[in-house]
């Protein structure tokens, strides 16, 4: 279909339909923007999330041998 037959066709939809038309068409712009590179990282999300154990800073045993 070309540009001038689906600008024809949007054209002819009533309002409420053609609202539906717009925000599709933002939708597949966001989707494209995503999908194209990396959004900024956000500092601090994974915060919670991982937890260590108290022992976390304790020696090793197999490693005793290279100390």
């Amino acid at each position: 279909m070309s540009t001038t037959a689906l600008l024809t066709e949007i054209t002819a939809l009533p309002p409420e339909l053609r609202q539906e038309v717009e925000d599709f068409v933002a939708f597949l712009r966001a989707k494209k923007q995503r999908t194209v590179g990396l959004k900024e990282r956000e500092f601090g999300y994974a915060k919670g999330k991982v937890r260590l154990t108290k022992d976390f800073d304790e020696p090793l045993d197999e490693f005793n041998e290279y100390m």
